[in-house]
């Protein structure tokens, strides 16, 4: 069974039942009004009568009325009942049409009351309303008589009949109108509802999620849900997109480790096959029969180079899995302990080192009085670890000239600038840079590395809340700046104890 229909069959059962004690209650109303003058009147004209008791002996009494009483009242019918005589007397009208009230039982001891009775008559059955009055004995109070009066309802009877079946027949075309009209009505107000299902219908079955739901109408409740929809929708869009570029990603970066980790492997593989083919002609027998080790200079040479590229991709593929294990702590979500650290010491032990690399290009460290005196709340290894990744990049794209690393200040943020007049790159390649495995020369190989250090340094920036800038132009070469928020955090005071060596935070 549908909503509109349960709607409709709910709202149609409390009309229904409002109905019927609407109904009821005027049917009652109208009848109580309707009988209400013609009881009346007949307790009045029966009240009006004056009996007569005659007592004939032997306890026998006889029960007559006054002849100066309106006995014969125009519309009235009026029957006297002796219970101890057995005698029943009736007005004229009773007589001519052929009627008797029926009388009940003495025993009953009838008190006052209205009854209505319909009466077989002359004219064909008739409905009456009898009013009957007890005549009590004066002595005893024993019931010895009573007194019906009775009218003809006929007119309201057949008045209220009319009643009902007006009542009956307008209930029921109000029903038939009001499910109708409900049924029409409640498919109106759930249409929207329909336009939300078949929107939802055609996004699920298509492939755009891009699809939105079109709010039409009120903004009522159904326009609140669909408005709730759409930005659902919106979240879903977004989070489906992300899960699609994390897989994009996550394929790009399958391949393009196996297309670093091969390299080495065979280079590897194949200088070891050189080597065991080397060696193995290398080993001679001497005159007694003995295998001796024979190896010339020229062997020794390419042995010794075989060895040194084995050496050197080894380190390669140890500082890619070291690389890779960076980014896939940066990937679980590894929060670094970060502490309050001064930046003057840290930027100046990294150009100290830094000095010691190898290079083509001249060293220089600039202006650092800018760091002097301000901290970060960061990690020193790591902050250590993010000046070399650029300064080390810098190294190896700038073949002649020369690298400066320096300092300065903005706001609340400390800069450290590194510039270099290597081989810069296409400004359009900046937003690619920090990509895993992404090199500024299309030709991987052209220059050593990875191509992680950079994915490396942006997850290290992100950790420290910082930002960097960059600046490049082909063959002018780049210059990046690292921003780094200022820790104005207050800090414990050194407390120096007189008489001692100690010193207490």
């Amino acid at each position: 069974m549908t909503i509109r229909l349960r709607l409709t069959l709910w709202f149609s059962g409390i009309l229904a039942a409002a109905l019927i004690v609407l109904c009821v209650a005027i049917y009652f109303f109208v009848n109580m009004n309707t009988y209400d003058d013609t009881k009346t009147q007949l307790r009045d004209q029966a009240d009006s009568y004056d009996i007569v008791k005659y007592e004939n002996g032997l306890n026998q009494i006889d029960l007559n009325i006054k002849r100066n009483s309106p006995f014969y009242e125009k519309d009235f019918y009026v029957q006297l009942v002796n219970y101890k005589e057995g005698v029943i007397k009736t007005s004229g009208e009773l007589q001519i049409n052929g009627i008797k009230f029926p009388i009940p039982e003495a025993k009953t001891n009838p008190d006052y009351g209205y009854k209505k009775a319909v009466l077989n008559t002359n004219a064909g059955e008739v409905a009456f309303l009898i009013y009957q009055k007890p005549i009590p004995n004066n002595t005893d109070g024993t019931l010895i008589g009573l007194l019906q009066v009775g009218t003809v309802v006929a007119s309201e009877e057949n008045y209220l009949a009319g009643l009902r079946v007006i009542l009956i027949l307008s209930s029921l075309i109000c029903l038939i109108i009001a499910f109708t009209v409900g049924l029409f009505m409640a498919r109106k107000a759930l249409q929207p509802i329909e336009r939300v299902v078949h929107a939802t219908e055609k996004i699920q079955s298509g492939s755009d999620l891009s699809v939105r739901i079109p709010i039409e109408g009120p903004k009522d409740e159904i326009g609140h849900l669909v408005y709730t929809l759409n930005i659902m929708l919106s979240r879903i869009e977004m989070a489906y997109n992300g899960l699609d570029e994390s897989y994009k990603a996550q394929r790009r970066f399958v391949s393009d480790a196996s297309h670093e980790l091969r390299t080495p492997l065979t280079t590897i593989r194949g200088n070891i096959e050189l080597l065991q083919r080397m060696w193995s002609k290398t080993l001679e027998p001497d005159e007694a029969g003995d295998i001796v080790l024979a190896l010339d200079s020229q062997r020794y040479e390419l042995s010794n180079e075989a060895m040194q590229d084995i050496a050197a991709e080894a380190r390669r593929m140890s500082t890619l899995v070291n690389d890779l294990l960076a980014l896939a702590r940066a990937d679980a979500g590894y929060e670094m302990e970060k502490t309050t650290q001064p930046m003057l010491p840290i930027v100046e032990e990294v150009g100290r080192r830094a000095g010691l690399l190898p290079r083509n290009a001249e060293w220089r460290i600039g202006d650092l009085t800018a760091l002097d005196g301000y901290l970060v709340h960061g990690n020193a290894d790591y902050l250590q670890q993010l000046l070399f990744i650029f300064i080390e990049n810098a190294f190896k794209y700038t073949p002649s000239g020369w690298i400066e690393m320096s300092a300065t200040r903005r706001e609340n943020q400390l800069g450290i600038i590194i510039k270099d007049t290597g081989i810069g790159m296409n400004p359009k390649e900046v937003p690619h840079i920090f990509d895993r495995f992404y090199r500024a020369d299309e030709s991987r190989g052209k220059t050593v590395g990875t191509g992680l250090g950079l994915s490396i340094a942006k997850w290290i920036i992100d950790e420290h809340r910082g930002s960097i800038e960059v600046t490049t132009m082909e063959e002018e070469g780049s210059t990046f700046v690292i921003w780094l928020p200022i820790d104005f955090s207050p800090q414990p005071a050194s407390i120096i104890i007189e008489g001692t060596d100690r010193i207490e935070d």
